[in-house]
């Protein structure tokens, strides 16, 4: 029903600004909101091309600068495992690894909030571990920026370099995991029909939460991109739970 349409596209915005004053994308909290509305592979597939126009939003607006080292030693393995977890979302019950990555998310988000000296240690091994592990997450649940979020706060870098970094290993991410999503025979005229709308989100997401970012400090930022992880681990643990917290009910499928 169109009522459901909007609450559908409003939601989307919310989680676009969300992602982008946070810095690792919108996927963490558009794949639990799309989950309310339809099927997970719909999902997966919808995530994936709603983020390929979403990043390529953020390296126009973000383009003065991002750490090229870091997309390499990142994005190079982050584009193989996303593929492969892509692959596997044919075979693999996702309930527990939604459950799993939840409760991996609040641990690892409260750590650094409470210990705020904690760090992990910004080298090549952690850097390619969190390529690994952010693309294979992406591939299997429709999001890892989280896992990249965190391997990336562990560089200090400022907030249009962090975005701009994220943003493009996230495009080679979802290049990789769209083919593979469309193979696999998840991409259907539900999906394409709700693009072009979701183009129009990304471009205002992007922009209101840059000008968000513009009245926030570095240490404000940290905070922020924390305490969002936390947010989306504590959501997706009463999701995957299949508690309602808000008790809302819609619709199975967008129609």
């Amino acid at each position: 029903m169109m009522e459901h349409v909007l609450i559908f596209l409003l939601l989307a915005l919310f989680s676009e600004i969300l992602g982008t004053v946070g810095g690792f994308g919108s996927s963490l909290f558009f794949v639990p909101i799309a989950g309310y509305f339809m099927d997970f592979h719909s999902v997966l597939a919808l995530t994936a091309l709603f983020h390929l126009s979403s990043n390529l939003i953020k390296i126009g607006i973000f383009r003065k600068g991002f750490d090229k080292q870091l997309v390499l030693k990142v994005g190079i393995p982050a584009v193989v495992f996303v593929v492969i977890g892509a692959y596997l979302t044919r075979f693999v019950d996702t309930a527990l690894l939604e459950i799993t990555l939840s409760i991996f998310l609040i641990v690892l988000s409260l750590t650094f909030l409470v210990f705020k000296h904690f760090e992990i240690r910004p080298n090549t091994t952690n850097a390619i571990g969190g390529g690994i592990f952010s693309g294979l997450l992406a591939g299997l649940l429709g999001t890892g920026g989280a896992i990249r979020g965190m391997t990336l706060a562990t560089y200090n870098l400022d907030k249009a370099t962090f975005i701009a970094t994220s943003a493009i290993i996230d495009l080679g991410i979802d290049s990789g995991r769209s083919i593979s999503y469309f193979l696999n025979g998840y991409v259907d005229q539900e999906v394409l029909r709700l693009i072009p709308a979701l183009i129009v989100v990304s471009l205002i997401g992007t922009y209101t939460g840059k000008k968000i970012l513009d009245y926030i400090s570095e240490q404000q930022f940290r905070k922020i991109v924390l305490s969002l992880i936390l947010l989306t681990g504590l959501l997706t643990l009463l999701k995957s739970l299949d508690l309602d917290l808000f008790h809302i009910t819609f619709s199975h499928h967008l129609s």
